[in-house]
């Protein structure tokens, strides 16, 4: 089960997110993060191995692709906003991403 950030591990949690390029999503309890690869390929196996850390988790992101660009938001809607499980699979990403 998902909980909920708030307080101080929320605020430590976003500050590490934000220091490696995730924003807060304007009006809305969530993450996002517009990752860029070398081309098409790239993004798409990106995303291929992202999604199986994401299935294995049960905790599947928002994305948007155009050729070598992938923008991703993540919340968790059981939560109504952002927890945990939001920080662990945004940091997995970026492990992915090198």
């Amino acid at each position: 089960m998902a909980t909920k950030l708030d307080g101080e591990g929320r605020a430590t949690a976003l500050a590490a997110l934000q220091d490696r390029g995730w924003t807060l999503v304007d009006g809305r309890d969530a993450i996002t993060k517009r990752f860029v690869f070398n081309d098409f390929n790239a993004a798409f196996g990106w995303m291929t191995r992202a999604a199986l850390v994401a299935e294995q988790m049960n905790h599947h992101p928002e994305w948007f692709n155009v050729y070598k660009t992938v923008e991703v938001t993540l919340a968790t809607h059981d939560v109504g906003g952002l927890s945990d499980l939001d920080v662990k699979l945004a940091e997995k990403m970026d492990v992915l991403a090198g």
